[in-house]
């Protein structure tokens, strides 16, 4: 059998963008660099070491769900500036920047949806908005998305990428948490079911809260699920870590999430778990 010849020469070593940061394109694991279609069309994953991608809200949403069936909720919220705060910017400016850099008004996009014909409502986060952060609108959006799925007796889908509360709100934002999870909670006391599926990086405050709740949860490959990223922990106690410390593989491994679906999978994945709970209604 005849040895295969890798064509892609054109792939690695992309050039370095502005201030020698390397193409956004360029896998961080093997250094193959992509066109955008090429990515798009392999759902953002690296065809030859299968790294995941960032995948943005709005493309997680048509990678998901069936064409036309998203019907956004709630898309007219956005965060205002309860604590007057300021750093090295007004927090208001940081909020216009990240919404004109993602086209998005919130860290959350929240509707009904199908996937494969069944109804759902979806909850799916953009890392891409302040770290994914959780403030007050996130945490009202997450609890419409509950209300919706109760409402229509459906399951609630949620797709977590986040680096934890909003700094920027103070213990606003922390009162998110227990906002979240007694959503859930009123949701399951409904009969509703919760379906979550942790991206990377599911972190902090997302983490301990709504996102470790699901019915079932999923994880892509590779993904950090940690409360604290392992160069925080690892100079916190001065203990060397695992490799894999927080990773989607250490957290199957001590039952912490049921599976790990790669992106090519989760649609259908996804859709079956759909079927399993419709099902059980």
């Amino acid at each position: 059998m005849s040895e295969r010849i890798d064509v892609s020469i054109e792939h690695k070593h992309a050039p370095p963008q502005d201030g020698g940061r390397p193409h956004p394109n360029t896998c961080p694991e093997c250094g193959s660099h992509y066109r955008d279609d090429e990515l798009e069309a392999n759902l953002r994953v690296c065809p030859h070491c299968g790294h995941h991608f960032p995948v943005h809200a709005r493309e997680r949403i048509l990678q998901l769900t069936d064409e036309d069936s998203f019907a956004e909720e709630a898309a007219e919220l956005r965060s205002d500036d309860p604590l007057g705060f300021f750093d090295l910017r007004p927090y208001t400016e940081r909020l216009a920047e990240a919404e004109l850099s993602t086209g998005l008004g919130e860290a959350m996009v929240i509707g009904r949806a199908a996937i494969e014909e069944l109804p759902c409502e979806l909850a799916v986060m953009e890392f891409g908005f302040m770290g994914g952060s959780m403030g007050r609108i996130v945490g009202e959006k997450f609890v419409r998305a509950c209300e919706g799925a109760t409402e229509r007796g459906v399951p609630l889908v949620s797709v977590t990428a986040s680096g934890g509360a909003r700094m920027q709100e103070g213990i606003l934002s922390l009162m998110q948490l227990p906002k979240t999870v007694c959503a859930v909670e009123d949701l399951r006391d409904s009969g509703g079911t919760l379906i979550s599926v942790m991206a990377h990086p599911t972190t902090a405050g997302v983490l301990a809260s709504f996102a470790s709740l699901g019915d079932v949860i999923v994880a892509e490959p590779g993904a950090l699920l940690s409360f604290t990223g392992p160069r925080v922990v690892q100079q916190t106690t001065r203990e060397k870590l695992p490799e894999d410390f927080g990773l989607a593989e250490s957290n199957l491994r001590h039952g912490h999430v049921d599976a790990i679906v790669p992106r090519s999978d989760l649609r259908p994945t996804v859709a079956r778990l759909l079927r399993l709970f419709s099902n059980g209604a």
